[in-house]
């Protein structure tokens, strides 16, 4: 029995591998598949792992959105799975640990939404600042609400940006366009663009900031990082924007800051708990305060960035299945390998444990076969091995490799 062995004929024809893509991931992802020859199936909502385990056996691939739920269970039960595509900028809907156990590298989309979020988080100053959704609001119910009191400009306001990654730092471009002063605070030491200015705290940030936007990842240390305690040390008068994370904000405790007019306004995106699809209804604290704007987790949600993502996460997978290469992954040695050309290429997924590339260079050479290059990366748990063989000895080579006992993954690249 050779259970992590994918036979290579499964490779000499592009068209026997079979791909998943779930919750309407953009058409222009199957597109760009299909073209590299892969069979592919788009599915329009998020199926449970249930029903993802009764299907998953059919493909090798698997490409999802942020509401399909891939936990250590699902990868115990799926360990044939070659690659995951995750169309988003988060993976935390995946336990990246159970599958990189698996040999599974996950592939994400860190830049595709950028300007999308970016721009709603402008939008959402002026319209906080503007109190332009109660007025909104206001006009379709016939009322006429037309005074100054409490609207203002937002030029030489200050804005803070909570995480200045990707997302935060094109936030900072553009505010400054507008006139804003930009300071900023991440735990990672980062240059600043144009005029921005670090803070040397969240806290400092928070008693300066007119205006606080959030831009960190969902991990333990960024739960509830802004609570009554946080909401307490903003100014008086200033706004709260969330487009990051749910569980970073205490929602109950904005509610409370609102209701107490500490704070004039909030602009939520994301929430703790969230509706599963669009025909689930959806409740939250937040709902019926003044000038606090709640929309469905859009920030990345446009045509363009969409259109994005399909074409970043599609390529990487692309590269990975026909070349090797794992470049963007999040959960994998990354190598970025060149294009293979008159050899045949083995990739090996192994425990990362002292002794294993001897073991694999000794079939090699008691198989009489000749190396043309070799590459390897490791990381705490496991080592990703690219050897190039000449041809016509990767198959025998490939079937002693996958039966090594601390092997996990072997296929052969043809």
């Amino acid at each position: 029995m050779e259970p992590n062995f994918v036979h290579s004929n499964l490779l000499k024809s592009t068209s026997q591998i079979k791909i998943l893509l779930v919750e309407s991931i953009h058409p222009v992802a199957k597109e760009q598949l299909e073209e590299a020859g892969f069979d592919v199936t788009l599915l329009s909502h998020s199926p449970s792992e249930e029903e993802l385990l009764q299907i998953i056996s059919q493909y090798q691939v698997l490409g999802i959105r942020s509401k399909t739920n891939l936990t250590n269970s699902f990868f115990q039960k799926s360990p044939h799975l070659l690659a995951l595509g995750a169309f988003c900028i988060g993976t935390n809907q995946i336990d990246l640990e159970a599958a990189n156990s698996k040999g599974i590298p996950a592939f994400n989309a860190p830049y595709s939404n950028t300007r999308s979020v970016a721009e709603l988080v402008i939008a959402e100053i002026i319209a906080l600042s503007r109190q332009l959704g109660d007025r909104n609001s206001g006009a379709h119910r016939g009322e006429w609400i037309k005074m100054a009191v409490g609207s203002r400009e937002v030029r030489g306001k200050v804005l803070g940006i909570v995480g200045y990654g990707h997302i935060g730092s094109q936030l900072s471009v553009l505010a400054e366009a507008l006139g804003l002063k930009v300071i900023f605070y991440d735990l990672v030491k980062k240059l600043p663009l144009g005029n921005a200015q670090a803070t040397a705290s969240l806290e400092e940030l928070l008693a300066l900031a007119d205006f606080v936007s959030l831009h960190v990842p969902e991990t333990p240390q960024t739960k509830e990082m802004i609570g009554a305690g946080e909401l307490g040390k903003m100014k008086r008068g200033s706004y709260l924007i969330n487009a990051s994370r749910g569980t970073v904000v205490d929602i109950e405790a904005l509610a409370g800051a609102l209701k107490e007019q500490h704070l004039m306004g909030a602009a939520i995106d994301v929430f703790p708990e969230e509706p599963a699809s669009n025909k689930e209804k959806f409740s939250s604290p937040l709902q019926n305060l003044s000038n606090v704007i709640l929309t469905p987790h859009i920030g990345g949600s446009t045509e363009e960035a969409q259109y994005n993502i399909g074409v970043e996460v599609a390529q990487s997978l692309i590269q990975f299945i026909k070349n090797g290469s794992t470049t963007g992954a999040v959960n994998f040695p990354n190598v970025d390998l060149p294009i293979h050309r008159r050899c045949r290429r083995i990739i090996n997924v192994h425990k990362n444990e002292p002794g294993v590339l001897g073991e694999i260079n000794g079939i090699v050479s008691k198989e009489g076969a000749n190396i043309l290059g070799q590459f390897l990366a490791t990381d705490a748990n496991i080592g990703y091995l690219v050897t190039d063989l000449e041809k016509g000895e990767a198959e025998r080579v490939a079937k002693e490799i996958a039966l090594l006992k601390r092997s996990i993954h072997t296929r052969i690249v043809v």
